[in-house]
């Protein structure tokens, strides 16, 4: 892989040593980097704090830029460590904000398809039983995980190059050449080679996921599974807002579904330091269902400041946990950590609730019932633009405003889709005005049974 990187003989100077703060960037530089450390390693850094976009590790230097999907986890990230130094390998790291806007990597058009579930590590492909395989190990076991689900028989082509994707029992692939058969999207340093790989089982590192995907296959449809990816070993950090534990991802019984062995009861959340005076279930179940199908929703009787939140499986309750914990939500910050319940426990006949608790487990509004539904593909943290659809024909520009600035909300741009006028952006005052639109004006009702559609968007206006 060949990455364009630092440009300028300024820019390389100014990599080096302690230099004078940067303006915020979603490119982050990581300094003091042990020997050693890998790549999965420093991503797992970022991962608390959003989606992990792209990497750059400059070993000989003891170096690496992380780039995250959006400056407000960067924010979020350098924020955090600046006062509670991470460390790698026993030893500090130190992160700063880079002068490059992002990091643009060439030929990543084997990663391409995955990588829209998050970032991509390594990739092998292989001839097997006269079948075109390929082992993708992806950073974090939660975007394998969607990934599979997402992609599992679907095709790359209309009607050809089908997708046959599973777990692999391999927990980390050791790539030694960067070619069209093998590469290592965290290393540049690696030779092109002889076109040789070694797959390696490594029983320190978590998982990951598999999967079957070559633009450049042209034989029969259907590749047979066995394909895996991990986590790398969890660096030492001080305890971050909803981070991920090293975790073992195994495939249950029932196919499509992963267990994470030792979090029992791990679907339910705990929520807290909420605004009792605005929040209710509805509010927390169109929020928490941005990231997952939520099933119930319980607000304390006594304490409405705290919540329980239970999405359909863990997978999906750590989502929640990585993109809404530290949220900002009706005046104060939300905390979310997984609750020591496994299930919400419905009122008794003649108990009183007053309404506090609620079962969703049946609703339409769930954005995740069809495991090959686009939603997978568009999760997003939250974000001061949102994405908009299922607009009528009937409804305009200044209707859309209006109705946004009815909620509260401050419009700053807004733009429709040029080749789907259902489809728009718009973009409001802040990420916190934001949230609150989308509670309030997810699925709102249009009339003649049409309801607008509401996500975090990743664009900008």
């Amino acid at each position: 892989m060949s990455n364009s990187t630092p440009a300028t003989d300024n820019e390389k100077k100014k990599s080096k040593g302690n230099r004078s703060p940067c303006s915020p960037s979603r490119v982050l530089h990581i300094r003091q980097i042990p020997s050693g450390v890998t790549g999965a390693e420093v991503v797992s850094l970022g991962l608390p704090f959003g989606k992990v976009t792209n990497l750059l590790m400059l070993r000989g230097k003891g170096q690496a830029f992380l780039e995250m999907a959006s400056v407000d986890a960067a924010v979020s990230m350098v924020n955090y460590y600046t006062p509670a130094t991470p460390h790698l390998h026993n030893q500090p790291v130190y992160i700063q904000y880079s002068n490059y806007k992002e990091l643009r990597t060439d030929n990543q058009h084997n990663q391409a398809i995955f990588s829209k579930f998050g970032f991509v590590l390594k990739i092998v492909m292989f001839h097997k039983n006269n079948q075109f395989q390929a082992l993708l190990q992806f950073a974090d076991a939660t975007n394998a995980y969607y990934a599979k689900m997402s992609l599992d028989g679907h095709s790359i082509y209309t009607g050809c190059c089908t997708l046959r994707i599973d777990f692999s029992k391999l927990t980390n692939l050791t790539v030694k050449y960067n070619n069209d058969k093998s590469r290592d999207f965290t290393r540049i340093d690696l030779p092109f080679g002889d076109g040789q790989r070694t797959v390696e089982t490594s029983l320190s590192a978590p998982f990951a996921t598999q999967n079957t995907i070559f633009p450049s296959y042209t034989g029969p449809p259907g590749f047979a599974p066995a394909l895996g990816f991990p986590q790398g070993a969890g660096p030492s950090i001080p305890p971050v807002p909803g981070a991920l534990g090293p975790l073992t991802v195994t495939t249950s019984a029932a196919p499509g579904h992963m267990t994470i062995p030792g979090i029992p009861g791990s679907s339910v959340l705990l929520v807290s330091n909420l605004n009792p005076e605005a929040i209710t279930p509805y509010g927390l179940f169109i929020l928490f269902g941005v990231y997952g199908d939520v099933h119930r929703v319980k607000i304390m009787f006594k304490k409405r400041g705290i919540a329980l939140v239970q999405m359909a499986d863990a997978s999906q309750a750590q989502l929640a946990i990585n993109y809404l914990n530290g949220q900002k939500l009706y005046g104060r910050v939300m905390h979310a950590t997984l609750s020591k319940y496994q299930t919400i426990q419905l009122p008794r006949e003649g108990q009183e609730d007053k309404g506090l608790t609620k079962d969703y487990s049946n609703s339409p509004l769930h954005r995740f019932k069809n495991p090959c539904s686009k939603n997978f593909q568009n999760i997003f943290p939250p974000s001061a633009t949102l994405h908009l659809s299922n607009i009528p024909p009937s409804v305009t520009v200044d209707d859309l405003k209006n109705l946004f600035t009815s909620k509260g909300s401050t419009v700053r741009g807004f733009r429709f889709f040029q080749k789907d006028c259902k489809m728009a952006l718009i973009q409001l005052g802040s990420v916190e005005e934001a949230v609150h639109a989308l509670i309030e004006l997810h699925n709102h009702d249009f009339g003649e049974n049409q309801h607008l559609r509401v996500s975090f968007s990743k664009s900008t206006i």
